[in-house]
């Protein structure tokens, strides 16, 4: 569990907060397998036995006093009793996690008998488009080809095609069988059979370890439908205009129904890989594309503002549907066409799942997605609990998760991967703040529960596998991360305790929460005003500028955050954002598919990756097999005065590798395998939540443009393209002349 803090000494009070112009939060990424600083928790057993505070439910941690018979909640201050059984625990301080780290994963019982336990077999379908191409279709075979070799032995698959009807394949005889069950067009229609009548679900749900050659078989057989298939199925619309016929909504909706019925008794969670090719057009959960081609400048209208909110809200319904039935959707949607991810997204983001775009079938890393998301471990049925003490308490929190109905500051995540994180900013409780004794510091613990799928291999090791058979079994895990921060005396010690970083992902989430609701521009003027006022109280921090007469000013505004280097990256932070595609306008050309695809991405990334996602690292090499700088900043001019042939280019979803027009002609180009360059990208891509696509340009040969549109800081921070005036440098006078105005 990652936990980074915008500021790492908390501010004294409210106005010390107010008067920083700093956020104050934190990031969680709570199945991280280390801390921030790379350190495992330690485990243990009995979580059910850990003591927790009558007052504040907060657990027993290292911060909390100890005594004989009782102990202090670091928390609330309160005093409780211990039991009996706790006293002879503790009595032994070298056998308790909880003892020994303030970072602690402890195993929780299950509730429930043995075999249900241990029937616990992971559930994967996926839901097929056909009303696609051929190139889409050889596409996702290709990713589920990957996807069944990346599957855990014991594992169920099942394969649906939805077009306008639904497919089921029994692969488990000797020859594939599809039954098809037909959608009616219209939005209110049901469907006539149900699915466990058309196929019983264990015979739709095939064994990968036995039948993996006979699915891959029945994937070799799909095709699209073609215009006669969908004419006669789908029938001609009211006008006489022919309707599609990609009745999505129809489909999940009864792959959900169909696979609730078994839920808790064959599986704990099934995921749905829906990968789909254009938007739904036919039965319920059609959606009008025609919005987009609208002319909304005509109208007055902000184009941005009208095509970010849903235009229905049935997808949303049915992810709670999907959470019922313990179901999570992971949608690949593969199409340059208009799709509406508006409405879409919260299938996936809702249920625990995530969402891809690809753009085009032909560089497409579908593929290598679906390869990586399944071989990485997932926790799933998971409670995150953010506790502090009693002086500050949790503001907003933000991320892909719903909060319970009933409990304030619990969040309900259906399915959590290593990576995905979560952000939270603070408010002061009262008006008195923090205390100035040091014995009293800022106290932050996050509960983590979780429920893992353990494979039989794994369960052998520890002596269980008598009982399981050769089966899959739960386990569900506490994970406490308990912490203490200091208290900033000054407001220099504050900004000197920056982390840059954790404050670009809070500011990320609340501009992404501003354009949804507002608007982009609205989300654009939030970040710009953001900067101005944080600079304008660092000038008056370090009394930089003094007015007389309320106009003239004596010294030098400085936008450059010179006596503070934790502030410095800021400012080419909040230029990298309001260049990005997630904040330019759409009439720059920014679709809004890919506009949501980014939000959905960068609102789930931990702060470093965000980092490369919204300014990318630059760094340079004299041969491929040494680094000249790890850092340039994204100009032009640094190219040149580095003098370096080789430059490499992290923007988290791509790489480039670019040669200088200058290189040596005698450097191996594209870089060697066995290379330090070739280790380093290698690195990179394993570490990665999505794969990133790997480009190599020779700068005088090959068109370098996918290279140079990385380099912003000499575009203009409004417009597109390159304008007579410096981009990154006009931006800090136009700041300079904003904090000026701010400040009289």
């Amino acid at each position: 569990m990652a936990v980074r803090a915008t500021v790492s000494r908390f501010p004294m009070d409210q106005d010390a907060q107010e008067s920083s112009g700093l956020p104050w939060g934190v990031t969680v990424t709570p199945f991280a397998t280390k801390d921030e600083n790379g350190q495992p928790p330690t485990y243990g057993s009995d979580g059910h036995l850990l003591p927790r505070c009558e007052n504040c439910y907060a657990y027993f941690n290292t911060y909390c006093e100890l005594d004989q018979w009782a102990w202090t909640c670091a928390l609330c201050g309160t005093l409780n009793g211990l039991t009996s059984r706790a006293i002879t625990r503790y009595s032994h301080p070298q056998s308790c996690a909880e003892m020994m780290s303030s970072f602690i994963d402890l195993e929780l019982p299950i509730e429930g008998s043995e075999e249900e336990m241990m029937e616990a077999r992971p559930v994967y379908v996926a839901a097929v488009d056909l009303s696609s191409s051929e190139e889409f279709l050889e596409l996702t075979k290709s990713a589920l080809q990957a996807a069944l070799e990346a599957l855990a032995p014991g594992a169920l698959f099942g394969l649906a095609t939805f077009s306008h009807k639904i497919g089921l394949y029994d692969v488990q005889g000797p020859i594939s069988v599809v039954k098809n069950v037909f959608i009616p067009p219209d939005t209110e229609g049901t469907l006539p059979i149900e699915l466990e009548d058309a196929m019983p679900l264990l015979q739709f749900l095939a064994p990968v370890d036995t039948c993996k050659d006979r699915i891959t078989v029945a994937l070799d057989t799909l095709r699209p439908t073609t215009a006669w298939e969908r004419t006669t199925g789908a029938g001609q619309g009211l006008d006489g205009v022919l309707m599609g016929g990609r009745g999505f909504g129809v489909a999940m909706e009864a792959l959900f129904k169909y696979l609730g019925s078994e839920y808790g008794n064959i599986f704990a969670l099934a995921r749905v890989f829906a990968f789909i090719s254009g938007p739904p057009d036919y039965g319920a959960g059609q959606l009008d594309t025609r919005r987009y081609g609208e002319q909304y400048a005509s109208k007055g209208e902000d184009a941005d503002r009208a095509l970010l909110p849903e235009q229905t809200p049935f997808y949303r319904d049915l992810a709670a549907v999907a959470v019922q039935a313990g179901v999570c959707v992971d949608i690949f949607a593969v199409t340059n066409e208009y799709t509406d991810l508006a409405s879409l997204k919260f299938l996936s983001i809702e249920s625990g799942g995530s969402l891809f775009l690809y753009s085009n079938t032909d560089d497409s890393t579908l593929p290598q997605d679906i390869y990586r998301m399944l071989s990485r471990p997932y926790a799933f049925g998971c409670i995150l609990r953010l506790r502090t003490s009693s002086e500050f308490k949790p503001g907003h929190s933000y991320g892909h998760f719903f909060p319970d109905p009933q409990y304030e500051n619990v969040q309900h995540i259906i399915c959590c991967d290593s990576y995905a994180t979560y952000v939270y900013d603070f408010d002061f409780a009262s008006t008195d703040g923090f205390s100035r004794h040091a014995s009293e510091q800022p106290v932050l613990q996050i509960a983590f529960q979780y429920t893992v799928v353990v494979p039989p291999e794994e369960l052998s090791s520890s002596g269980l596998v008598s009982a399981s058979g050769g089966k899959h079994a739960l386990k569900r895990r506490l994970r406490i991360r308990t912490l203490q921060f200091g208290a900033a005396r000054n407001v220099h010690e504050l900004y000197d305790s920056v982390d840059s970083e954790a404050v670009l992902s809070v500011l990320v989430h609340k501009v992404i929460l501003a354009s949804l609701e507002q608007g982009v521009r609205e989300g654009r003027m939030l970040l710009h005003d953001w900067l101005v006022i944080l600079t304008a109280q660092y000038n008056d921090a370090c009394k930089l500028v003094q007015f007389k007469n309320g106009s003239s000013v004596t010294g030098q505004i400085d936008v450059a955050f010179s006596q503070c280097p934790q502030l410095q990256p800021l400012s080419r932070l909040v230029f990298a954002l309001l260049r990005n595609p997630l904040l330019r306008f759409h009439e720059e050309g920014v679709h809004p598919d890919y506009r949501i695809y980014l939000q959905c991405l960068f609102s789930a990334l931990e702060p470093s990756s965000l980092h490369r996602a919204v300014y990318p690292v630059l760094m340079s090499y004299s041969t491929p097999d040494k680094q000249a700088y790890p850092r340039h900043s994204l100009s032009r001019a640094a190219l040149i005065t580095s003098g370096s042939p080789i430059f490499f280019l992290d923007a988290f979803t791509t790489l480039i590798v670019f040669y200088s027009s200058t290189a040596d002609p005698a450097l191996p180009f594209p870089p060697p395998q066995d290379c330090f360059l070739r280790t380093t990208i290698n690195k990179l891509k394993q570490d990665r939540s999505i794969t990133p696509r790997l480009i190599f340009i020779r700068g005088g040969q090959d068109d370098a443009s996918a290279f140079e549109n990385y380099l912003i800081e000499e575009q203009d921070v409004d417009g597109n393209g390159f304008t007579s005036v410096m981009g990154f440098v006009s931006f800090l006078e136009d700041i300079t002349q904003s904090v000026l105005e701010y400040m009289k």
